[in-house]
């Protein structure tokens, strides 16, 4: 599987992929960095991570668009399908390499904790379950972004529904409070906050898995059919 990674991650800075969803994110995250700092006077640096999930919600189909959409367009599929390595190997190679590129991502904005650490004095331990509640909303953001893409060939329509998805959870808690829980930027507000909430972590990470799972799904469906 290690050999998948590192193929997909060199994949994302071969292309322009990596560096636009990187740029992209960093030039959206100065923007609101600079409203809250010098507009707002706020050292707050978790605080800006609110604007963050909203930037990750438009930007994370650059990461996931192309990743099995564009192999079964290309006819790169079959030689997957029919490849030694198995599809849960192929599927998690595909969702880790797109995760190190949030990982990476998010490193960059300690650059903007050091800027706040200059004026103020952010709590680093806020910050920190700040970006880890931020890679956990990623994760569920790829790991969803893979499973739209395993069922087209159309990239631009994986994208599509993969945004259409993650707008239609913003609404939920709308309709009923019921539906809060279900809300993947919503659960995301307790982090900035400073907690470690244990029933939206495991919200997170089961529905990661669940969407993975249905990847998986998905390809060895395809890899019988064949």
């Amino acid at each position: 599987m290690w050999a998948i990674i590192k193929k997909e991650f060199k994949s994302y800075f071969f292309s322009p992929v990596g560096y636009v969803f990187i740029g992209l994110f960093l030039f959206m995250f100065s923007i609101f960095f600079y409203t809250d700092v010098f507009y707002y006077q706020s050292t707050n640096f978790e605080y800006i991570f609110y604007s963050g999930a909203t930037i990750l919600t438009f930007i994370t189909p650059i990461l996931t668009m192309r990743t099995l959409a564009e192999e079964r367009k290309s006819g790169t599929e079959q030689l997957l399908l029919t490849s030694p390595v198995s599809i849960t190997k192929i599927v998690l190679g595909k969702f880790i390499s797109a995760t190190l590129i949030v990982i990476i991502t998010e490193l960059c904005t300690f650059l903007y904790f050091g800027i706040l650490a200059y004026f103020g004095t952010p709590h680093i331990t806020t910050a920190l379950v700040t970006l880890l509640g931020f890679l956990l909303l990623a994760m569920s953001y790829i790991s969803f972004g893979l499973l739209a893409s395993s069922i087209t060939e159309n990239q631009i329509i994986a994208g599509v529904i993969t945004i259409g998805f993650f707008i239609f959870t913003w609404f939920l808690p709308n309709f009923s409070d019921v539906f809060a829980d279900f809300s993947l930027i919503n659960i995301f507000t307790n982090f900035p906050n400073g907690q470690i909430d244990i029933a939206d972590t495991v919200i997170y990470i089961t529905f990661t898995i669940m969407c993975l799972l249905f990847t998986i799904m998905v390809m060895q469906r395809r890899k019988s059919v064949r």
